[in-house]
């Protein structure tokens, strides 16, 4: 299945639903680009605002102010934010008054060089600094720049209570983690991001509970790394040696985390994104399989198949132990859906590397996947140490034969589904059809189902008639009891 990433936001303008009722309102314009995290941390952003008299609009031309929610990840993302602020300029030389910051993990990895690089951009706010805001724009308020990219060590926005964006209503995101200690050496979120560090749990419970009383029916628990999660009383995790015996004694891991979720709100919903190999354990699995609630849907980044390539990629996983994994993920939950990363032409990949890549896709048969070519992101350990040697021609082709296998696949797994009954969680209505719904089952497959009685945020029963690589056609057979 290769779809459009269901937690990648193209520069889509975030529009809270509630008006905040202030005499002093100015009107904020915020985008925001790459992950599910940025996606979140916008609502975390939206929230800090709306308290000191901001409410958010759509229309450029209405803003006071312009902000954007950046990724570093990939040097495409970076170029289309500058694209933006081009036109963000224009706007600004209409409006004298408007102001422009820049937000996120390009604001981190750029720091103060954006002012220079970008005339435009009057604050830099990095990931860990988004409580500064009132200050900072105080200060540009006041005629001059503002810059705060400090990593913190404890930072987790705990205590914000997040204002929903463009939201259905069904959906939501909850961060858990923030930061990476990984240091894969093509990744950039370390240095953005900064080290792994993890929420109170009783905080991600309350916001749980809050989201069910709002009538929220899935939320999907966010991190870089969500099986690195991690709380002994706050800290960092890589602290966590130097932790009393008390608090290791009554530390929380993600499986204990993931429990408490589900046991908690057991009409809720709950997927996790994302995972890494490495960390995931079979404590994880057999609490999925436990609870009807946890989706029986697990992306699990490899990013290749090949022993070399991982060892220079820095993961900490070989293809063995990758494939061991899947095949114990597999004993536990026969249901459960898999979906990747891959990343083809890495520094030295050789075109043997390449097609353990695509034995290895042969072998589990991904439901669907996120693919791409290598993007040498300055500052990563890749780029320090290792030679962008393949040649873009050869990364292409390389990219088509990935995608065109895992389209196969993805086909092959939806077949799979044809004449089951899946519980289906009704989102929207269908692109391509207003007389139909969409929504999706608990592997995470986008079902579309005739709308008939059902509305938005209805659990129903499918039964699966026809599928395309991407998407399963079905039924609804009744509400399931979850509704």
């Amino acid at each position: 299945m290769l779809e459009k990433n269901p937690y990648k936001y193209n520069g889509e303008s975030l529009l809270v639903q509630e008006d905040f009722q202030n005499t002093k309102t100015k009107n904020v314009y915020l985008e925001s680009y790459g992950c599910a995290m940025n996606f979140s941390d916008s609502e975390i952003v939206m929230s800090i605002l709306s308290k000191i008299g901001y409410k958010s609009t759509v229309n450029i031309n209405n803003a006071d102010l312009i902000l954007i929610n950046t990724c570093s990840i990939r040097e495409k993302a970076e170029l289309t934010v500058r694209k933006r602020l081009e036109k963000f300029n224009r706007v600004k030389r209409i409006n004298k008054n408007l102001k422009v910051g820049v937000l996120g993990c390009m604001a981190e990895r750029l720091k103060d060089k954006f002012l220079d690089e970008e005339k435009i951009v009057d604050m830099v706010v990095g990931p860990d600094a988004y409580k500064d805001l009132p200050n900072l724009i105080k200060e540009i308020n006041n005629g001059n720049d503002a810059v705060n990219v400090i990593l913190s060590k404890d930072e987790t926005y705990g205590d914000v209570n997040p204002v929903r964006i463009n939201t259905n209503g069904v959906n939501a995101f909850v961060s858990i983690t923030r930061g990476c200690d990984n240091m894969c050496t093509f990744c950039v979120v370390p240095f953005t991001r900064g080290r792994e560090r993890s929420r109170d749990p009783q905080s991600i419970i309350n916001e749980l509970n809050e989201l069910t009383d709002q009538g929220y029916k899935e939320v999907t628990l966010l991190g870089q790394n969500v099986d690195s999660y991690l709380w002994y009383g706050g800290g960092l995790k890589k602290d966590f040696q130097k932790a009393s015996e008390i608090q290791k004694a009554s530390s929380i891991n993600f499986s204990k985390l993931l429990e408490m979720c589900a046991i908690s709100n057991p009409k809720m919903r709950i997927r996790f994104s994302t995972s890494n190999p490495q960390d995931m354990s079979l404590d994880v699995i057999k609490v999925m399989s436990r609870y009807e609630n946890i989706c029986n849907h697990i992306h699990l980044p490899v990013q290749s198949g090949s022993n070399n390539t991982l060892k220079a990629m820095n993961r900490q996983h070989t293809r063995e132990e990758y494939l061991d994994l899947i095949n114990k993920i597999y004993k536990i939950m026969p249901d459960c859906s898999i979906s990747h990363d891959m990343i083809t032409g890495f520094p030295n990949e050789s075109e043997d590397d390449h097609k353990l890549t695509l034995d290895l896709m042969e072998e589990v048969k991904y439901c669907f996947g996120y693919m791409f070519k290598y993007s040498e992101r300055p500052g990563t350990l890749a780029a320090k140490k290792l030679n962008d040697n393949v040649d873009e021609k050869i990364k292409s082709r390389r990219l088509s034969e990935i995608v065109e296998l895992q389209q196969r696949h993805s086909l092959f797994r939806s077949k799979e589904k044809i004449n089951q009954v899946v519980e289906v969680l009704i989102e929207k209505e269908s692109k391509k059809s207003s007389n139909h719904w969409a929504g999706r089952n608990q592997q995470n497959s986008t079902v579309i189902i005739p709308k008939e009685k059902y509305k938005v945020g209805d659990f129903v029963n499918v039964k699966i008639n026809d599928c395309t690589s991407a998407t399963l056609i079905g039924e609804g057979l009744g509400y399931s009891k979850n509704n």
